[in-house]
């Protein structure tokens, strides 16, 4: 089967950090689905693995942890899908990834796609769309459903992949007030679109910004970049007995002494957890990404793809990863096709 791969952890733009390649068609087993990828996109993740992790000697490393692609066969285990469904998922942090013709996926962290989305808009969303899930009612603790409230989420990031859905599914499907934050105007436009109440400048004072607004304080932030350098401003803005949730990784020490004044609770979302560890209730992968397309075909939540970079391939993957790498994507890049 066709794949791209590495054997070395390289920068982008140095030819060998992404080779197409030919590899041995994966055989089914377990609870294991193989998947014919359709799709993919390209997220942070992606990039930080690439750039890090070392194969061992002679073996080609395939990454990649967003796909929508139709089942070909299924393991002795599989009770939820069946050869030619339609499916969609983040994969597993330890196992070959999606940039690959085929891929072996565990049934408990896939769900059905959307009827009304195309592989390339379907493929956007499941890892961020987990992730987001994960830390808004897992993590921070919120409750689902519309009722009076005078709570608010501030989002850091909101214009990216995570932000993207975080927004949604604050606005939607929360009575939250949700402020997200982004600095460049067509990021702002983007933010507001999806739903955020206000959108403030991240490159500004986050404190003195909603101040601006009236807002004296946040009961919730979703920290989803660049912990480290808004750190202090986060802690000044939460409410006391606020929650912090952050999924980056910061590169110092977070004084969570700083915290303690507040009774301020600190929260991890890693949406590889459950399946790193096959946790018990690791089928709700399952049944969140199932719920997650009834919202998408009712027209609640939309796919965030705004960039389609071609086929599947090492030219155009690289392309992908520096654009992530630069700082500035807005939703989610996508590549469809071998």
């Amino acid at each position: 089967m066709k794949a791209i791969a590495f054997q070395h952890p390289l920068p982008i733009d140095d030819p060998a950090s992404l080779l197409d390649v030919e590899l041995p068609s994966p055989q089914v087993g377990g609870r294991d689905l193989l998947v014919d990828v359709h799709a993919v996109s390209v997220n942070p993740v992606d990039v930080k693995v690439r750039a890090s992790r070392q194969p061992q000697p002679g073996r080609w490393e395939v990454i990649g942890w967003d796909a929508a692609g139709v089942v070909r066969a299924v393991g002795p285990d599989v009770t939820l899908f069946k050869p030619g469904d339609r499916v969609w998922y983040a994969g597993d942090i330890r196992r070959p990834g999606s940039y690959a013709e085929q891929q072996l996926v565990d049934e408990r962290i896939v769900g059905h796609m959307p009827r009304s989305l195309d592989f390339s808009q379907a493929a956007a969303m499941p890892l961020t769309t987990i992730t987001a899930w994960e830390l808004l009612f897992d993590r921070l603790g919120v409750a689902p459903g519309k009722r009076q409230t005078r709570d608010s989420l501030l989002i850091v990031g909101a214009g990216g992949g995570v932000g993207s859905m975080l927004t949604q599914l604050a606005r939607k499907l929360t009575s939250l007030t949700v402020i997200g934050t982004a600095s460049r105007p067509e990021t702002q436009a983007w933010v507001k679109d999806l739903g955020a109440h206000h959108v403030i400048d991240h490159s500004q004072p986050l404190f003195a910004e909603l101040q601006r607004l009236h807002i004296p304080a946040v009961t919730h932030v979703a920290s989803l970049t660049q912990t480290v350098q808004h750190y202090d401003q986060l802690v000044q803005s939460l409410a006391p007995q606020g929650r912090l949730a952050l999924i980056d990784d910061p590169d110092q020490p977070l004084d969570i002494m700083k915290l303690k004044a507040k009774s301020l609770s600190l929260h991890w979302e890693l949406m590889f957890t459950r399946s790193l560890f096959e946790t018990p209730d690791m089928q709700a992968q399952h049944h969140l990404l199932s719920e997650v397309a009834s919202l998408v075909d009712a027209g609640v939540i939309r796919s965030t793809a705004t960039e389609q970079m071609g086929a599947i391939n090492a030219t155009n993957l690289k392309r992908a990863h520096a654009h992530i790498e630069s700082g500035k994507s807005r939703g989610k890049v996508v590549l469809a096709g071998f």
